[in-house]
């Protein structure tokens, strides 16, 4: 090893499994949604001037960002062994500066400032004014960086295929390869939420309430809405996922989600993410037009509430429930069935109670952490019994609903025995019990649906209530 000869590291998606710019802009996106009206005004003045808008308004928390923790162990090699090392990045100088403190291995940072971004060819010019032409070795991971190893001595390829490694030794001699060590079809996977696709099955509820499950047609129509909100419901996920990146990376287990653990880049999600948003709307005009507004609002709240309604105080966990219902309705949309005023009731006092759950169990882990309150959320710690009372007092409240559709005529002309459904009651009110106690026990570890399909008391309960249904349908 020539420790003579510098090493010149770039820093998105080579030192870092991320991209800074990005970063920044759901940043800003999330802090201030309506100034990212002005990204193309800076843009007309070039990439630079966005990059530096960008820094002057947002605030990254460096030290949760996802390092590329192979290389950095080789650069400590190279930095205990006295080489020299230059950060050399496209991104704005003051985030440059900020990862290099955090880090503590760079001699020298070279970034994007005043109108010059530093990036390919005038990154490659700067480093042959600074080392000389095949003076410095370079790490690198995308196309653009060819223009820089044509005048380096050596290439480092990161994160990269075969076909830039192939387009690099072509320039100049490859020393080392550092490739991607995880294929990203089970991380697309785990980031598109496949398994959350389980609560839209509220939108058969409408069929089944309704003893509409014999019609071939309308059970067509409900399975083609079905896909169609778990379609728009990952591009939810994925967008929400990149708005929260800060605050998952500093969440116990939300940390390890691919975007905020870098193991999928940015850029692929924001690609994804209208792509499937475009399936699911077009699916939806497969269905009906009532379905398809349906749709619209579901979106149109979901995106609120990632953008703002998620931090505002109570207002969250009623939207969540909200969202929960809107699946119901969307059901009732998809197959031409009139809504229930006594479901639709039930649903919302149900799904309150289950999105206090959440909230109080998230609460529950911070007071752990010996944290006062969840930043961005508007509640504290002491928080937990209000929320606790309000919880368990909606999810009886919803119980109630049941009991009294009971005592209806619509009940009546339903079932053929509608007494028997009293008997759900008992079976509803030990289940939300039972999940308030686990959850108060601080043992409510994953989001209360889920929780419901793994949890072999909750399966019970359900194969009861159903046997109960069934029990009661007309002979």
């Amino acid at each position: 090893m020539n420790t003579s000869i510098p090493l010149c590291i770039d820093l998105d998606g080579t030192l870092l499994n991320s991209d800074l710019l990005l970063e920044a802009a759901f940043a800003q996106l999330k802090q201030a949604p309506l100034s990212t009206l002005r990204w193309p005004i800076w843009l007309v003045d070039g990439k630079a001037r966005l990059k530096a808008e960008m820094a002057e308004r947002v605030e990254l928390d460096i030290a949760t960002l996802p390092f590329n923790p192979e290389l950095l162990a080789f650069l400590r090699e190279q930095k205990a062994a006295g080489r020299r090392l230059a950060l050399v990045t496209a991104s704005h100088r003051s985030f440059a500066e900020q990862v290099a403190d955090h880090l503590g291995l760079f001699d020298e940072v070279l970034a994007t400032e005043g109108d010059r971004n530093l990036a390919g060819s005038h990154k490659a010019e700067e480093l042959v004014a600074r080392y000389g032409e095949r003076g410095f070795d370079y790490a690198g991971n995308a196309a653009v960086d060819v223009a820089v190893w044509k005048h380096a001595r050596r290439a480092i390829v990161i994160n990269a295929g075969s076909a830039l490694v192939d387009q690099a030794r072509a320039v100049c001699e490859v020393e080392q390869v550092f490739a991607p060590t995880e294929k990203p079809g089970r991380h697309w996977v785990k980031e598109l939420r496949l398994y959350q696709w389980l609560k839209n099955m509220l939108i058969f509820v409408p069929l089944i309430a309704g003893h509409g499950w014999d019609q071939p047609d309308k059970l067509l129509l409900a399975l083609l809405a079905f896909f169609s909100f778990g379609l728009c419901a990952s591009s939810v996920y994925l967008l929400n996922d990149l708005l929260d990146l800060a605050a998952d990376r500093r969440h116990p287990r939300k940390r390890r989600r691919p975007f905020a653990a870098g193991k999928l880049p940015i850029a692929h999600g924001i690609v994804v993410i209208p792509l499937l948003l475009f399936a699911a709307f077009g699916l939806s005009l497969l269905i009906h037009p009532d379905f398809t507004a349906v749709l619209g609002i579901y979106y149109i709240f979901t995106l609120a509430y990632s953008l703002r309604l998620k931090r505002t105080l109570m207002l969250d966990a009623i939207v969540l429930a909200g969202l929960y219902t809107l699946r119901i309705i969307a059901g009732t949309a998809a197959v031409q069935i009139m809504p229930s005023f006594w479901l639709l009731a039930f649903s919302m006092f149900l799904f309150l109670s289950l999105a206090l759950v959440k909230r109080y169990a998230e609460l529950w882990t911070l007071r752990e952490r010996g944290e006062l309150g969840a930043k961005g959320r508007g509640y504290h710690i002491d928080d937990l019994g209000i929320l606790e009372s309000l919880g368990v007092s909606a999810g009886y409240l919803a119980v109630l609903v049941l009991a009294l559709y009971v005592n209806t005529e619509t009940s009546r002309a339903l079932y053929g025995q509608p007494l028997a459904i009293w008997l759900i009651c008992p079976a509803l009110l030990y289940w939300i019990s039972r999940v308030w106690l686990v959850t108060h026990r601080g043992e409510m570890h994953d989001d209360p649906i889920l929780f419901a399909l793994t949890d072999r008391n909750s399966r019970y309960t359900m194969l009861v209530c159903v046997v109960i249904f069934l029990i009661a349908l007309p002979r």
